[in-house]
């Protein structure tokens, strides 16, 4: 948005805000020039009709509280995907943008035709149901705080509870990139000068984060894209493996329908069923999944893989007194 428009839209609003407002207190607020604001004032009259008058006792008002600025030039499928995107956003309840939505919404709300905008809303809300799951409980302020410290390349301290050991750790991290995995997952990736290399950190389970006065330099070695290369869902180190899993003719439609890894590739057999070859790193997550398909499933390799899932099934065969 160019500043031009941003202050002529803060000027819209300050005129309707129901008090009185004057050249200089519009230049005080918006901390520009009194000339600036009546050129502003004239463009509004002169270039886009707006019936604005100046009385001493009112001072700039609209004559007719019913006139709008322009609408913005969107088609109907452009306005129903932006109402669409707020909802998407808005139903995930670990989302740090929910306030900034809802008000951006509602200041396009206002400058679109009421029946135009009350319809989008209405179908968005009614006709199309989004159920996102389980979500995370995403702290704003934490969020927010990371994003500053990545825009402005500062380093943050945090109090982090890693799950898997049952410990929290105190560790100053140089944040590189926020990336939100499947909507409800946020993770951090950068420096962790605890252990001097890369790591990754699930945003939800910092406790307590300080952005810190101290700056810091990317590594210029540092690539995002092949960072995650080797990932599977979300858990990175570990050496890269080649995984093969067996998936029978009832499930293997499923397995065909997505793209699961990049690296992903699919070989059918005669009887309807396939076999699913990929390179990742991390087996913990591979187990989960593939348990998930249970007898419809059969890790082929690596052998570690095959030795964590035969161990997780042996456990619950006990669990369950088989």
């Amino acid at each position: 948005m160019s500043r031009h428009l941003e202050r002529l839209l803060k000027i819209d609003g300050l005129l309707r805000s129901g008090e009185r407002q004057t050249g200089p207190t519009l230049a005080s607020i918006l901390e520009v020039s009194d000339r600036t604001i009546r050129n502003d004032i004239a463009f509004l009259r002169d270039r886009l009709n707006a019936p604005l008058e100046y009385s001493p006792q009112k001072g700039y008002h609209y004559t007719d509280p019913d006139w709008r600025l322009p609408s913005i030039n969107l088609s109907q499928g452009e306005l129903f995907a932006l109402t669409l995107g707020a909802r998407m956003l808005e139903c995930y309840a670990g989302s740090p943008y929910i306030e900034e939505l809802r008000s951006a919404i509602a200041r396009l709300g206002e400058r679109l035709p009421e029946e135009t905008y009350l319809n989008l809303q209405h179908l968005a809300n009614e006709q199309i149901l989004l159920r996102p799951g389980a979500a995370a409980k995403l702290d704003p302020e934490t969020w927010h705080r990371l994003e500053q410290g990545c825009q402005r390349s500062r380093q943050v301290w945090m109090r982090y509870f890693a799950p898997s050991r049952q410990q929290v750790s105190e560790r100053v991290v140089d944040p590189y990139i926020l990336d939100l995995y499947r909507g409800t997952n946020t993770y951090l990736i950068g420096f962790c000068h605890l252990r001097q290399e890369i790591r990754s950190f699930r945003v939800d389970r910092i406790q307590e984060l300080k952005l810190l006065e101290e700056t810091f330099v990317r590594d210029r070695n540092f690539d995002v894209k092949e960072y995650l290369k080797n990932v599977f869902q979300h858990e990175v180190g570990g050496t890269p493996q080649s995984v093969v899993i067996w998936f029978d003719a009832r499930t293997a439609p499923y397995i065909e329908e997505r793209t699961w890894h990049s690296s992903q590739e699919i070989e059918k057999h005669d009887d309807g069923s396939v076999t699913l070859r990929m390179v990742v790193s991390g087996m913990n997550e591979v187990k989960r999944w593939v348990l998930g398909y249970g007898k419809n499933a059969v890790v082929k390799g690596p052998p570690e893989l095959v030795k964590l899932v035969r161990e997780e099934v042996e456990a619950m065969n006990n669990n369950y007194g088989v």
